[in-house]
């Protein structure tokens, strides 16, 4: 259920006080973020958060938390951005820091090996990778040649590599859309 609050009402710090102590059982949270931060520059501007005593400013530090949905700290530093004189805009930051190394390719080789030999230890499955590329010259063990061992614990912790057992595993004759149902087959010794 989407409630729209109008808090223009709230004028002064008595309202405020007012507003807090009648509020403690409700949630309230303003859904789009872009909104949460405009409404907080609003609030900040219109009780003049500058020139207010510290109690005061307490207040409104917990009226922004309580209606925002946003914690002491987050609060805090979008106060400290406004008293700053920057405008309080928010920075989407979803890059991944990190380039991928091993691609689905290298997941599918994984799993291969690992249903081909019975998911060995993490050390006997890297020797497994070096020596089928230095040895064997199979160029597609190159990448997971100099894997450490502790991501590739991580990879075959991952959804793709166990979608792709769960293929692996499926039997041969079982190529109908019923097999990829929601019950898996059992695990083969």
């Amino acid at each position: 259920m989407v409630t729209h609050m109008n808090d223009k009402h709230i004028k002064n710090l008595d309202q405020v006080r007012e507003f807090l102590e009648g509020t403690e059982a409700l949630e309230l949270v303003i859904e789009d973020k872009h909104e949460r931060y405009a409404w907080i520059e609003r609030t900040l501007r219109r009780f003049r958060y500058r020139t207010l005593n510290k109690a005061d400013k307490g207040l409104i530090l917990r009226y922004l938390q309580r209606v925002s949905g946003y914690s002491r700290q987050q609060v805090t530093r979008l106060v400290r951005q406004y008293l700053k004189g920057r405008p309080l805009k928010r920075r989407q930051r979803t890059v991944n820091g990190f380039p991928t190394r091993y691609g689905p390719e290298d997941i599918r080789l994984l799993a291969r090996l690992d249903e081909l030999h019975g998911t060995l230890s993490g050390p006997a499955t890297k020797k497994l990778c070096e020596r089928a590329w230095q040895l064997f010259g199979q160029t597609e063990y190159q990448r997971l040649a100099g894997i450490s061992v502790s991501h590739l614990y991580n990879l075959r912790g991952s959804q793709p590599y166990t979608r792709q057992r769960r293929l692996l595993l499926l039997p041969i004759d079982c190529i109908s859309p019923a097999c990829f149902g929601n019950v898996l087959p059992p695990l083969r010794p």
